[in-house]
């Protein structure tokens, strides 16, 4: 590959498409082939790897990035298995299936297009992130120690079967007892048609396909759910078609967006309840893990139904750290992330789905009528971002607002505050910069959007 410095070993290179939870960055400026070889090169050194996982999305530089990376792996003496094009999840599973030592998905996830990026894993699908190896790969790969080439490359394995895969999906739910719904499915154009397509077949739903084929010129915008002007055909089309309930995927489909049958976006929180009282009906008492940016309607519900809710700081690294160590059965992230013990402690976006149809054939109940009551108990803002020149400064012009108030104050992730009737986080992003809000009251619509707008104002002030 021409891209590739002819001496890797003794140059050096710029590195910023190094991130705290993985890697990611605008393609060929921040990663190219040569980028992507030594991170192959060096991730054989840190893990000590014999067998690597590779995938890649749909993205146009996928194909290119993921070559290159393997080039690297099998240099240093690692064999490859090749899934091909994937999901993230299907890698984290492969690699736990296959029993191998690490994995590798090319992807940028949700990014704008022109981005590329990877998410490594190491054994069982450990999360690779910066104080677990990533920052050590990152020194590799910005200083050429990538180590001396094996004096037999590693072979390659070409495993485009996905049927274990499904089959595992499918052991979530009791397939016979689902009912006939008609789902809208808009993977974006994104890696999450062919899998659904796989599960179509052994499951009794009619099923409205839009943006259905993987596609890296993104023809209908990147697939960003969380954007609302993507939702708006999505929204359209499930109207059309009288579907029971809708569904969106990101790009690479960690993460899966419902709609309920009036065109309605489902904030992700509330899902993290629904999920996690689920979970506690087949595994009593077990224990729920859940982020600090909305955490009033989890706590209530996993303890009215009989589980321990754990919070954790925000993040996929840490969430899958800390269900290891509880031993969690489920944990869950507003945004989307939702994590199974029984799925490697990893995030799908196809198990969420599986297990709301089974809740909705087992109630009788409509999407809407299972999470209506648990909005209006404990509404909420969604997460808000505003850029600011200073975000610590910002964060610690609203700590000094409200400390008269004597708040509860929480800073296991940004900053929490809590007063009887509502309380509100505030963060920094790990990836973008951005400062998040998310707001959420006691039954009280208003009192959101008052709140909302008290703090937006002390937000804006601190540009000034």
């Amino acid at each position: 590959m021409s891209e590739i410095c002819s001496d890797p070993t003794r140059a050096q290179v710029a590195v910023n498409c190094f991130k705290a939870y993985d890697i990611r960055g605008k393609v060929p400026d921040e990663l190219n082939a040569d980028i992507a070889y030594r991170i192959g090169r060096a991730l054989v050194v840190e893990l000590g790897a014999g067998t690597i996982v590779v995938g890649r999305d749909m993205r146009l530089e996928s194909p290119m990035l993921a070559e290159a990376l393997t080039l690297g792996l099998t240099e240093a003496g690692a064999d490859v298995i090749d899934i091909g094009l994937c999901g993230t999840e299907e890698v984290y599973f492969a690699t736990s299936h296959e029993r191998a030592d690490g994995g590798v998905m090319v992807t940028a996830s949700h990014n704008p297009k022109g981005y590329n990026g990877m998410k490594l894993v190491r054994e069982e699908s450990k999360p690779i992130s910066g104080d677990s190896g990533l920052d050590a790969i990152r020194e590799r790969v910005a200083s050429g120690n990538l180590g001396a080439a094996a004096a037999k490359p590693g072979t390659v394995q070409r495993k485009a079967d996905k049927s274990a895969y499904i089959q595992h999906l499918l052991s979530y739910v009791d397939v016979a007892a689902l009912k006939s719904f008609t789902i809208l499915a808009d993977p974006g154009n994104g890696a999450a048609g062919p899998v659904v397509e796989e599960l179509a077949r052994h499951l009794p739903f009619r099923w409205i396909f839009i943006n259905r084929e993987p596609n890296g010129h993104f023809p209908n915008g990147v697939p960003n759910p969380l954007l609302p002007e993507n939702r708006d055909l999505t929204r359209r089309e499930l109207l059309a078609n009288r579907c029971d309930f809708g569904l969106a995927w990101d790009g690479d489909f960690d993460r899966c967006f419902f709609f309920d049958a009036e065109g309605r976006f489902i904030e992700g929180y509330y899902l993290v309840g629904l999920l996690g009282e689920m979970m506690l009906k087949r595994h009593p008492g077990a224990k729920i893990i859940h982020d600090p940016r909305l955490t009033w309607n989890t706590q209530a519900q996993v303890a009215e139904a009989g589980g321990i809710a754990i919070q954790s700081k925000t993040g996929h690294a840490f969430i899958k750290e800390r269900m290891r160590l509880e031993d969690a059965i489920y944990g869950g992230e507003m945004s989307a992330h939702h994590y199974f013990r029984d799925f490697a402690y990893c995030d799908s976006g196809m198990i969420p789905w599986l297990l709301v149809a089974a809740l909705m054939s087992e109630t009788d109940k409509t999407l809407d009528q299972l999470v209506d009551e648990r909005i209006a108990a404990f509404p909420c803002s969604g997460e808000i971002n505003y850029r600011v020149e200073n975000i610590p400064a910002a964060i610690d012009r609203v700590r000094a607002h409200f400390a008269p108030q004597s708040p509860t104050v929480d800073t296991t992730d940004g900053l929490s505050m809590e007063f009887a009737h509502w309380r509100f986080n505030l963060r920094g992003s790990n990836t973008e910069p951005l400062l998040r809000l998310n707001v959420e009251a006691r039954g009280d619509v208003g009192a959101v959007q008052r709140h909302v707008a008290a703090l937006e104002t002390l937000i804006q002030g601190a540009n000034r």
